[in-house]
């Protein structure tokens, strides 16, 4: 009986004991300091191979280092790169996934797929960088008889003309719609998911034509597998300065910078965006990145964290209506 009680008596304080341990080995799983616990995710709302992939890539690489843990991309590419972005904004603030932003995820995505989306541009993020910039170009299949944007205007005019894009309602769609309706030529939408096959098929000569950003057309463009027929830039590229602008051209509507950014859940503590902001700003500052950079003609951005934050809400303000007025639509 003296056993039996005795043993009763242990199974009622263990079990006594049970409720107050478990808050303590939970407490100690989660005292690892951020980024300590675990490798962090940064989601890319494109496909593999474009312009915002290859910048994401060659900077998350470099702050790996400052960070002292390793950084996992995924590729979450559709509807003008909503998708991936949508779904970074409902996951929790802890510093673990992180968002590659777009011009078109953001500064159209907002008003473009307005009834669509559950995140806002600037409420739903806490921006911690904006990484790049680069210009979108109109290139043509060189094996065509289309030596300038004149030639390529006068042949659609005769014949509809397709241009691939890395996806519907992007900055290269918004630039070829306002082409079209400014010169009259008779332009064919013809959206990929990503940069990579909406060149590669213009190459092979599926399609006449491609706009896209000069970061991933550059490599080609110099090998003269495409040829450059004008430039969204404000002004000439000192690394191609005899591609013209369409401003230049006579077509001041077709400007744009696509620029792309990090961002993460709105709720991050601030000690962790300073620390990735930080790891940004000497990724940018490395020979590899400054190299990479320069051999896709792409231009280091130079906002963080606050001044990151009033940049997206300015560019969510300034294409607003420029969405509006186009007519564009998701479908």
């Amino acid at each position: 009986m003296t056993d039996g009680v005795n043993r009763r008596h242990l199974l009622r304080g263990a079990a006594a004991l049970a409720p107050l341990m478990l808050p303590v080995r939970q407490a100690g799983a989660q005292t690892a300091p951020w980024p300590q616990a675990q490798p962090i995710r940064i989601i890319v709302p494109f496909g593999a191979g474009g312009a915002t992939d290859i910048a994401a890539r060659v900077i998350a690489q470099e702050m790996q280092g400052t960070l002292g843990q390793s950084m996992v991309l995924e590729n979450r590419g559709g509807a003008g790169s909503t998708l991936g972005t949508g779904y970074v904004a409902r996951l929790p603030p802890d510093g673990y996934t992180l968002l590659i932003t777009t011009i078109s995820g953001l500064a159209i995505g907002q008003t473009l797929y307005r009834d669509r989306i559950q995140y806002d541009a600037d409420k739903s993020f806490a921006h911690v960088a904006i990484m790049m910039g680069t210009p979108y170009l109109l290139c043509v299949d060189p094996k065509l008889p289309i030596r300038s944007l004149a030639d390529y205007l006068q042949a659609a005019r005769v014949k509809p003309m397709g241009y691939s894009t890395s996806g519907v309602g992007g900055v290269a769609h918004l630039l070829g719609l306002r082409l079209a309706r400014a010169t009259g030529a008779t332009l064919e939408h013809v959206p990929y998911r990503g940069s990579t096959q909406a060149i590669t098929d213009v190459m092979a000569g599926v399609v006449p034509s491609v706009l896209d950003s000069l970061t991933a057309t550059s490599a080609h463009i110099r090998s003269g597998a495409l040829r450059p027929l004008a430039t969204s830039a404000p002004e000439r590229s000192a690394d191609f300065p005899d591609v013209p602008t369409f401003r230049e051209l006579g077509h001041a509507d077709v400007v744009a910078d696509g620029w792309a950014g990090l961002a993460a859940p709105a709720g991050t503590p601030r000690p962790i965006l300073d620390k990735l902001a930080e790891a940004v700003r000497k990724a940018q500052a490395s020979p590899n990145v400054q190299r990479r950079f320069a051999e896709t003609s792409t231009t280091p951005g130079r906002l963080y964290l606050d001044d990151a934050q009033a940049f997206v809400r300015q560019e969510v303000a300034a294409w607003a209506p420029v969405i509006q007025a186009s007519g564009i639509t998701p479908d």
